[in-house]
């Protein structure tokens, strides 16, 4: 199965992405690690991403879209996979479906963790990840208003969107999307 999974700064993706994955037996992508991982490791690709991550801003496409066909050239990744902090943009999901009917690969759902606002605030501020100062945390949750209707609206017309209500324990949020995958 190959998903990805959407939402707003603080709306449990990570968790929710770790737990498909240990369930479903197959690998977390994260967009956040892989350029926390190539910003540490001091790529190429990491020098001219730090900046924008520094700022709260998102990284080009391009880079990002190098990362992830990086990515999923791996071995590990032919049984499925979790994709977690990409798409952000309707045009980086078009791109993400290039990318994977390239690789002949297809996309089986985008899952929409819901929250409101304010918990994606309280969520991120209370984690303490080094970018998660209140100005930056409130910065990537106006571009993620900004730019997810497209995304909804991109994959609601091809039938493979799923809403969750993200605001709920994290064992309840699992269990109804495991239901809507129609998981056992």
């Amino acid at each position: 199965m190959r998903l990805v999974i959407l939402g707003g700064s603080g709306s449990g993706k990570s968790t929710q992405a770790q737990r498909l994955c240990s369930h479903l037996e197959i690998p977390q992508i994260s967009t956040g690690e892989i350029l926390r991982d190539a910003i540490s490791h001091v790529s190429e690709l990491g020098r001219h991403a730090h900046p924008y991550v520094a700022k709260g801003e998102l990284v080009p496409d391009e880079m990002i879209i190098e990362l992830i066909r990086l990515r999923l050239k791996k071995a590990d990744v032919s049984e499925g996979w979790v994709l977690e902090g990409y798409p952000r943009t309707a045009f980086q999901a078009e791109e993400l479906d290039f990318l994977l009917e390239e690789l002949g690969q297809k996309l089986d759902w985008a899952i929409y963790l819901q929250v409101p606002e304010a918990v994606m605030v309280s969520r991120s501020l209370g984690r303490s990840l080094p970018d998660d100062q209140p100005e930056i945390v409130q910065r990537r949750v106006e571009i993620f208003y900004d730019r997810t209707v497209p995304i909804l609206e991109y994959y609601d017309r091809r039938r493979r969107l799923l809403t969750i209500n993200g605001d709920q324990i994290p064992e309840l949020v699992s269990q109804n999307i495991l239901t809507l995958l129609s998981v056992p």
